[in-house]
This record gives structure tokens, sequence and C-alpha cells, in this order.
């Protein structure tokens, strides 16, 4: 379980395709505090670290991930965000966060407000997924709050200190996000379809 409060960005140093797997190997200033099986969210995606060499660790995405996610766009080079899972007993600062993206979105507009910074995503619809005003959401492993909630569009802002310390600085408009929606969210709308 994570929180969405990116801990460290990470840097892209090889990718390895092995069948339909691919092979992410990640330089990053925690490398040295990993040990192997320990799940990692990248970009908002857990992935399990399976060899470490001295700031470089290896993670392993399957089809699955891959369809799902924008973790197969990456290019040698990209900064990627990072979270640890949480430890028992700490403090929950984000919102609850699995690290199982739940289908990806696109950037259509960037504004920036006085020193903030407003994103608009648009997602496809038919997947059931939904946001609510002020609700959470998860893009690219970071906890936001929703704003500008429609049918299949939602906008957040980014404040100066998410902006400078997660990849949002490199985020353009028609860049691929993934979106990992709010877990309640998802039991209450599931258990209101089953009354159905």
């Amino acid at each position: 379980m994570f929180t969405g409060i990116i801990e460290k960005l990470g840097k892209i140093e090889d990718l390895k395709q092995e069948n339909t797997n691919l092979h992410l190997t990640v330089s990053s200033s925690i490398t040295d505090e990993l040990k192997i099986d320990q799940s990692v969210a990248h970009n908002g995606v857990c992935l399990t670290v399976v060899s470490i060499d001295k700031d470089n660790y290896v993670v392993t995405a399957i089809k699955e991930t891959l369809d799902k996610t924008n973790i197969g766009r990456l290019s040698v080079g990209d900064a990627i965000n990072l979270e640890r899972a949480m430890k028992l007993g700490d403090r929950l600062d984000g919102h609850i966060v699995q690290g199982h993206v739940d289908q990806t979105a696109t950037c259509t507009e960037v504004q920036e407000e006085n020193g903030s910074w407003i994103y608009t995503f648009e997602y496809d619809p038919s997947l059931s997924n939904v946001t609510i005003e002020k609700g959470s959401i998860t893009i690219n492993g970071v906890s936001l709050t929703v704003v500008n909630s429609k049918l299949n569009s939602f906008s957040v802002a980014i404040i100066p200190y998410t902006y400078n310390h997660t990849t949002f600085k490199h985020l353009n408009v028609g860049d691929i996000v993934n979106l990992e929606f709010d877990v309640i969210g998802k039991y209450v709308k599931r258990l209101n379809e089953l009354r159905h």
C-alpha cells in the first residue's frame, strides 16, 4: 500500500525487452535502502525489485502492466516518480493508493496560474471509472485532489513543491499518464452496481 506522496525521482538507465516482459533499470538516491522483493511504485505502478547493483535496481513489468499503463512508453533518460511502500503505523499524508493502475489518460491542457498549475486530463469513460469533485485521484503515483470533475475529464491543481519534486514539471499536453481512481470510490461504485 502507498500514499501517493512521491519520495524521490528516479531515472531510467536501461530498458530490456524479454518476450512480453520489460525489465527497467532505474537509478535513484534511495537504491541503497531497497532490497530484493520490495514493492516500489513507479509512476504509480507497483513493481517488485528483482536485482540491485550499486545505484541501480531492476524491476520487471509484465504485458498486462504494459498494456494498461504508460510504463511501456518510457525511454532511457526519462524521470520517473518513486514511492516505497508505506510502513504500518505511518501517517497517511496522501490517500490509500494500491499501486494498481486502472487506466491511462491524456493531458489536454496545462495552465499556469500565478505560481501554480492546472492540469486537465481526459480518459476513456467506457471503463466506468469516475471522479468526484474534491475526491482523490492518483496521477503517475501522485496523490491529488480532483477539481472540475466531468464524465470523462477532470483537472488537478499543482503547487510549486509538487511541480518541482515530481515528473509534473516534464508533463506536456498530449502526454499519457497513469490513473488510479480512489479505492473507496471504487468499492462504493461496485456495491451500488450489485444492488441494481
